[in-house]
Parts: C-alpha cells; structure tokens; sequence
C-alpha cells in the first residue's frame, strides 16, 4: 500500500483515537504532593458500598423544599439538611447545576427548620438539649457567590466536641448523565491547583478552596479555616461526595464558634469569577491543550467585540489560521501537485518491479529525491491544525457564552446544527439532520478529486476506495460535534478547496 495512503489512515486514526480521549472521563492532573486514598480519612468514616446491582435513592418529599429567586438564579434548598439541592441559571436557558445536598452538614441526627428569608439571607436552625446550629446563606451584591456561615452554640453543662464535614456536593457518573463526561473536582492547596477524577477517592490537607463543575457551570467552596481537609469519597453505585472536614473544635459551656465558608455557584467564565476571586481561577481548564484553547477563547472574545456574533467570530479565527498557514498550504498543494506529476513514471516502476515489493519502494524513494519531492510534506499544516481542532474543540464544548448563541439556521453553537429532526432514528446518525458536516464531508470528496492522480491497477483501486472512505469517516467523527466546531472546520476546508482549484488550473 503506498505510504500516502498509510498516512492519511494513520492520522484518521489519530482523529478517533484523540477523540475517544477527550470524551472520556476526566482523568487526574497529578498533583506530586497528593497520594491517592490508601486508607480512611481521620475523623471521616469508610461509606458502606452495597452490591453493584443495588441503588440506594433517598425520596425528597416536595412540602421539604424551598425555592428562593434572585436576579439570576432560582435556588432550591432541602429545608431539613438546610442544604441546596439545585441551582436553576436563568440568564443561561434555565440551565440546572444538581448539587443533591450540597453545603449539608454531614449527621444524620440534625434536622432543621427554616428560621428566615429574605432577598439578603436564609436561616436554618437546628436546636437540641446539647447543641444549637444555626446555618445562615448571605447573599453578596454579586450574583453568583455567597456567603455561609455556621455558627454551633453549646447550651449544654458538659464541654462540646464539633468537628463538621460540609458537603459541597455529588457528583453522578451514571451512564443515564450526559455531564458525567465533563465531571471532574478541583483542589487547590498552598503548592497547586489540581483537577482531579470524581471517581477515585482521595484526600487533601490544607485546602484553599474546593469545587466540583460539569460542563458549563460550578460550585466552588473556600472555608476560612486554612486547616481544613478536602475529599473526595465514592459511594454507592456511580457516585462520589465532594466535600470538606473542618479540624476539632472544643466548645466550652454556653459558648460559640463560628465557621465561615464563601461560595461561588456560577459559570465557568473567567471573567466573573475574576472579579469575585482571582485565586478561583484555576478551575478553568480545558484539558490537555488548556493553553491554546484559552488563547483561542480570547480571539474568540475579541472578534465577537467587534462583530458581536460568535458565529461571525468563528468565521473570523478561520480566517486568521487559514492566513497564518498558508504559507505552508502552498508548499502542500505544490507537494501534491508534484506528486501528481510523477504518478506516471511510478506506475511504471510498478509494473517493472511487480515482483519485487522492496525494489520497488527504493526505486519509488530515489524517483522522490531525484524529483526533489517529500512524500509527506502535504501533511505538515494538517498536523499544525490538529492541536488547534482540539483545544477549539475543549473550549467550544465548555465556554458558556456559545450556550444558546445562534447563527443563520443553528440555534445553538455548542450543539449539531440540527436542521431538522427526523421521525425515526438512523443508524450511528440518529435523528439528527445536521448540513454544516455533510456539506464539509462532500466539499472533502471534491478535493481528493482533485488531488487524486491518475492511477491504475490495485492502486486505483486504493485511490478509489479512500476517496469515498475518508469523506464518510470525517463526517461521522464531525456529526454530532458542536457546529460551532464544524463551522470552523468547514470554513478551512472551503478555503483550502477553493485554493486547490484555483492551482489546479494553473499548468
């Protein structure tokens, strides 16, 4: 098989294996000072794992939740565990962030009331003959963080031990969870920022802050406590609890202590979390090319300035990388155009040395260098491209300003196009009609055609076959990916086709 052919295999290849890496879940950035959990966390008791096969689902009757609307958001709290359970974005499609239980005071015997509520705060309480807990929300001026403050009263005769573990939230890696993918935990600590897989146990010492995010939004806790403890811990099923331990307090006879926790539940948009927390920061990252794809998002901000049209602003930074790689889009259509001119003297070589398969490919190599010709010399700014189609790829899949943004047909550039929908399903395709891929997988078969040289024998046949497989294959990677990614792509491929005929007819 020529060598072109085993190339252009090897980088389609390359296409889906990348791929698979970016749609799995999370893995860990290690971090050298963190070791994975070996044994229980001090103070944290070992969660029961029952069997595989069971579930265990705790019913929130609805009289139990209180819904509490602010500008931006609609928060719903259990009032019994005076926790959150879920955060409606309503700047953002109503978009919901579950959070379960989050900021639960980990004791089964507490049990609140709602005390107050107000658009400044929300109190609950939880009093006994030992102890009283009062869990009050404070509101900031800003719209995504908050305040919590946990103040333990003893009202007891006897000294009182309190040793807290605030749950932040859990996360679900269920196969019914479209955000299981994107789930991953954020750990900063005095030596770096990590992000971690939700799916492994761990523990961290001397946190600064805490955050579990999905794919658009995020909850971040920072305890005012430098001493507190981070974990994560897997429980039943395909869940975890993402969560804090704060270190042993003794509470004298009719004294108090407070903790003190500020939290962000937000967008993952750099932006605001900057102007509430710099140090937040960290918790946007976009995977293994994190610093081209924030440069890309940059662009991407700037041209919308302009422009104001995210989709206008992808047509832009197509334009600008076809430019910046043009130079080397000349070298490879001349590379192909040379490669065409000697197809000729390389199908004799074929037919000479038929029998002989190493002669051949020496012969076929000293035509090159004779010629002055590289065989892969086409393949340089495909491989420049395929770093900036992923980190584009990251940034477009988790930047929540594309949410919801339209452009021409597409009413939402985080998702396929969706032309239409289909009544029934079809294979690998499913119901989805989206245009913007199957315009680029035809535009992709009209370039071969015209790059392809003319051949004869088994290596027409090769040439004939992957004409048609690599349009279908890139098509199917590119169908149901964001067509704001697909925009960018088919933006390049229509540049670099119109290009390629205009060389075509230069002789």
């Amino acid at each position: 098989m020529e060598k072109r052919t085993i190339l252009a295999i090897a980088l389609s290849l390359l296409i889906l294996i990348t791929w698979s890496m970016f749609t799995s879940p999370p893995h860990l950035v290690e971090n050298k000072a963190v070791t994975e959990k070996t044994a229980p966390l001090l103070g944290i008791p070992e969660a029961r794992v029952p069997p595989q096969d069971q579930e265990v689902t705790e019913e929130i009757p609805p009289s139990s939740l209180i819904k509490l609307e602010r500008e931006k958001l609609e928060i719903t709290f259990v009032e019994p565990k005076a926790a959150i359970q879920e955060v409606v974005f309503k700047a953002h499609q109503n978009y919901t962030l579950p959070l379960k239980y989050g900021f639960l005071i980990e004791d089964k015997s507490l049990s609140f009331k709602k005390q107050s509520s107000s658009s400044k705060e929300v109190v609950f309480v939880h009093s006994n003959h030992a102890q009283k807990i009062t869990k009050k929300f404070i509101f900031s001026n800003s719209a995504y963080d908050m305040w919590l403050e946990i103040n333990v009263q003893n009202v007891s005769s006897a000294p009182l031990t309190f040793s807290p573990q605030v749950i932040l939230g859990e996360l679900d890696f269920s196969a019914g969870n479209k955000q299981a993918q994107f789930q991953d935990v954020v750990i900063a600590t005095k030596d770096k920022t990590g992000h971690y897989n939700g799916r492994k146990s761990l523990d961290l010492p001397d946190i600064k802050f805490l955050s579990l995010r999905e794919k658009y939004f995020c909850a971040i806790v920072e305890p005012e406590n430098e001493r507190s403890l981070g974990f994560v811990r897997k429980k039943s099923g395909q869940e975890s609890e993402v969560g804090l331990k704060i270190p042993e307090i003794i509470i004298a006879p009719g004294q108090s202590a407070i903790e003190k926790f500020h939290i962000y539940l937000g967008p993952q948009d750099l932006h605001i979390i900057n102007k509430i927390q710099p140090s937040w920061s960290g918790i946007i990252y976009y995977g293994t090319f994190d610093i081209i794809s924030q440069v890309l998002l940059q662009l991407l901000e700037f041209f919308h300035s302009m422009v104001h049209s995210w989709g206008w602003a992808i047509v832009i930074l197509s334009l600008l990388v076809y430019f910046v790689l043009y130079p080397l889009s000349i070298k490879q259509m001349r590379s192909m155009k040379e490669m065409q001119a000697l197809q000729p003297k390389i199908e004799e070589l074929r037919k000479t040395y038929k029998d002989n398969p190493q002669r051949l490919n020496k012969e076929i190599m000293a035509l090159y260098k004779e010629h002055k010709v590289n065989p892969f010399g086409g393949c340089l700014p495909l491989l420049l491209q395929m770093p900036i189609f992923f980190a584009l790829y990251q940034a477009l899949m988790r930047s929540v300003a594309l949410k919801g943004a339209a452009f021409l047909w597409i009413k939402d550039l985080s998702e396929p196009d969706r032309l239409f929908l289909l009544p029934n399903s079809l294979p690998i395709l499913g119901n989805e009609v989206n245009i913007l891929p199957i315009v680029m997988a035809i535009g992709m078969f009209v370039q071969q055609k015209l790059s392809s040289a003319s051949a004869s024998g088994a290596a027409a046949d090769q040439q004939k076959m992957m004409l048609f497989i690599m349009p279908i294959m890139f098509g199917v990677i590119f169908y149901h990916m964001p067509s704001g990614l697909v925009l960018y792509w088919f933006i390049n491929s229509a540049l670099m086709l119109i290009f390629q005929v205009r060389l075509s007819r230069v002789k």
